[in-house]
């Protein structure tokens, strides 16, 4: 039986003027799943974070 799926992120992408911050990040977290999310300084793992909540970008708005 597959694990139901409790978070899905699909195809996010956020621009900061001309500059492409995130482009079309997709996942899916199953329920009672340990997520990890890893990489280097600035490939945009807060930008995500920041948009995936709703979180407004301080400077930039809401959208």
């Amino acid at each position: 039986m597959p694990a139901e799926t409790m978070i899905e992120c699909e195809n996010l992408t956020r621009r900061f003027g001309h500059f492409t911050a995130v482009d079309h990040v997709s996942f899916s977290i199953a329920k009672g799943s340990i997520f990890g999310f890893l990489g280097p300084n600035g490939s945009g793992k807060s930008t995500v974070i920041r948009r995936w909540c709703g979180l407004p970008w301080p400077g930039f708005g809401v959208s």
